[in-house]
């Protein structure tokens, strides 16, 4: 296990590694800079690709483009276009109420807190700060599968519940760095660091991996 001063140095080399590699630290969900078609589609990508949900919201939001029509929309309409993503009932109920509660409570503005964010439903902590980090500026770790795998596999922390890879996170990276290196993440995850099979020999953070590590040990 590392030390916290090592984890401070490895994760400052992987910041850096990977802001040269990916440059353009873009939200693979394409919203269009609208926080409140970030929010419906970060709810939608749970247990479902970015990919599928940018198809699907092409449809979803040309039907009910914002907040307003989207809480007066019959729910079995909402159901039938965010089908494809899985849990639809869900999914589909979620951001039909999250929508009225966002035009009744918040005046139609998506909220900029933290506090304020968890009272939508099916908001959980990764939607928010996805919404602080990319809408609002601030400082955001989004602990998704790409997060908590590399992070897991670069010994930056060892559990994999998603509220304490973000705490270890929040602790390591640079608050200007947290939400763009998230989104680094996502593209190295599927780039090069694969959770079945791992492009080790074309890694740039091979070095500081423990997971490379841990296979030559049992090679030995």
């Amino acid at each position: 296990m590392l030390t916290q001063k090592e984890k401070e140095i490895r994760a400052k080399k992987a910041v850096e590694i990977l802001k040269e590699r990916y440059p353009d630290s873009s939200c693979a969900l394409q919203y269009e800079g609208d926080p409140w078609r970030l929010l419906v589609m970060g709810r939608l990508s749970a247990q479902c690709t970015d990919a599928r949900v940018n198809i699907v919201c092409r449809e979803l939001f040309r039907r009910f483009p914002d907040a307003k029509s989207m809480a007066q929309a019959p729910i079995g309409e909402i159901e039938k276009l965010v089908f494809s993503c899985g849990v639809y009932k869900v999914k589909a109920q979620n951001i039909k109420d999250f929508s009225a509660i966002i035009c009744e409570r918040f005046e139609g503005r998506v909220p900029d807190t933290m506090e304020a964010l968890l009272t939508l439903p099916g908001v959980g902590r990764k939607i928010a700060n996805l919404i602080l980090g990319d809408i609002y500026g601030k400082p955001a770790i989004v602990a998704d599968t790409h997060c908590i795998r590399i992070s897991g596999r670069l010994g930056l922390c060892e559990s994999k519940t998603p509220e304490k890879v973000e705490k270890a996170l929040v602790a390591l990276v640079a608050p200007e760095e947290q939400s763009d290196f998230c989104h680094r993440l996502v593209w190295f995850g599927r780039e090069i660091c694969d959770a079945r099979k791992p492009k080790c020999a074309d890694c740039p953070l091979v070095g500081d991996c423990e997971y490379v590590r841990g296979a030559e040990a049992e090679k030995k």
